[in-house]
């Protein structure tokens, strides 16, 4: 089997891999026990020199790792630098309070000392998407290996330059041989890996199928697991917003990373007495966008990661406006055969089309107007999904209010949603469980152990 590196841009084959063998993949599960065996015992200052480095290298090589983005999934240049230097900043963050997350904490009870140690479990697998190749890795990454665990990087297997890339950086960052390795394999080997009583817990970002997969084979061996699964975000704009800003950052929202985000707005709900001239505004914004060569300044947005992904998206429009939706701004892929995709405004999106039911992952936007505040909670809180949403007013209590009533494991207020190193990241119902980033985060793949001292 051999992994391709294939530059959607333009559909070249930059670069093949041959897949890890099975026992290649046995023999760095083995080598990631006997790491964890002497890492496990380092401090938190010896951990937090290693990942200060990572991040001055991450910082220092931003564009040389970006290009390598890019040229692998196909966003623009300029947003892929900042996502390496982001993940620069997620490395900071643990180096400086790992040691102060995992302390010791002191429990009051009955006996003379009672407290909850929190201890590294080992070896953990981190199945990885293509969209922020970069940012999703190393948000697993800079709380495990700070907790003192291993990691072993599945990653997607349109971005195996991006995986070798940070296997390469924790190498040259000084951490000890085989405490974060990279697995070239295919999705049919990965049960394999889980099976694997080395392997401890597994934590994956991506798709809902995907997650099922994985909670099943997991579940099957009781193994911890952490799930962050797909989202179809509400944009909640009230008749009191500031319709200027909520246009911009509705437009920002939908377009980030081409519309390839768990966490883009995705459902645009809007008060019917402000709907027309949201509407117009968001259109506006939107039709000016450029795209191109995503290697270059001048373009807003690149192409989708892969040409399948551009053809799965157009059958989800066609479907909608089969069923009734109508297009406000026309895009697509104007017929031709590549990944590159024109940002859309879907508007009267109902329930049972595709645009209002599914995940578009893409630059469509699915736009719902309601009649208040009421109806738009409800229409929020009905979908499967609940990652992160919007609400825009300008009463920031009244924000607040509806925050609390959206079903998500995120809400912003006049912002746009985005994943920060201080807060905790993920979602409920069919966006998966557990939590990303922040304490919570560092916290989800150690033992919470019980000491009691009489």
């Amino acid at each position: 089997m051999t992994i391709e590196s294939i530059n959607p841009a333009t559909g070249e084959i930059i670069k093949t891999f041959k897949a890890d063998s099975p026992s290649e993949v046995k023999a760095k599960i083995e080598a990631a026990e006997k790491a964890f065996k002497s890492w496990r015992e380092t401090s938190f200052d010896e951990r937090a020199k290693y990942m200060r480095k990572q991040a001055d290298i991450l910082e220092q090589e931003a564009e040389k790792y970006g290009r390598i983005i890019t040229l692998e999934m196909g966003k623009p240049l300029k947003d892929a630098i900042a996502e390496v230097k982001k993940c620069a900043k997620a490395c900071r963050y643990y180096a400086d309070n790992a040691a102060d997350f995992l302390k010791d904490e002191i429990i009051e009870t009955d006996a003379s000392k009672s407290m909850i140690s929190f201890e590294p479990l080992g070896a953990v697998l981190a199945i990885m998407p293509w969209n922020f190749p970069f940012w999703q890795a190393y948000r697993f990454l800079a709380p495990a290996l700070m907790a003192g665990n291993v990691g072993l990087l599945k990653h997607a297997s349109n971005v195996p330059q991006c995986a070798l890339a940070m296997e390469e950086i924790v190498r040259e960052s000084g951490f000890p041989a085989d405490v974060f390795q990279t697995l070239l394999i295919g999705s049919k080997e990965v049960e394999a890996v889980i099976e694997n009583p080395i392997v401890k817990a597994v934590t994956l970002t991506g798709s809902e199928g995907a997650g099922a997969q994985v909670a099943g084979i997991a579940g099957r061996e009781i193994k911890k697991t952490v799930l962050e699964l797909g989202g179809s975000d509400a944009f909640i704009v009230l008749e009191d917003a500031d319709l200027d800003k909520a246009a911009e950052i509705a437009v920002k929202s939908r377009m980030v990373n081409t519309g390839q985000s768990c966490i883009a707005a995705k459902r645009f709900i809007v008060v019917e007495s402000i709907a027309d001239a949201f509407l117009e505004k968001m259109k506006t914004k939107m039709s000016s966008l450029k795209t191109g060569n995503p290697l270059t300044e001048e373009a807003d947005y690149g192409p989708l990661a892969r040409k399948d992904l551009a053809e799965d998206l157009e059958k989800q429009v066609k479907a909608s406006v089969e069923k009734g939706a109508e297009i406000v701004l026309d895009g697509g892929r104007n017929g031709d055969d590549s990944a590159y995709f024109k940002p859309m405004i879907l508007k009267n999106v109902k329930p049972g089309m595709p645009a209002y039911e599914e995940e578009m992952f893409g630059p469509v936007a699915a736009v719902m107007v309601v009649k208040d505040e009421d109806e738009a909670i409800k229409i929020a809180n009905d979908s499967r999904f609940g990652l992160g949403g919007a609400v825009w007013t300008q009463d920031k209590e009244r924000g607040l209010r509806v925050a609390r009533k959206v079903e998500t494991g995120a809400m912003f207020v006049n912002a746009l949603v985005a994943s920060t190193p201080e807060m905790p990241f993920g979602g409920i119902k069919k966006s998966g469980y557990g939590r990303e980033l922040s304490y919570l985060g560092i916290r989800e793949f150690v033992n919470q152990k019980s000491i009691w001292v009489a």
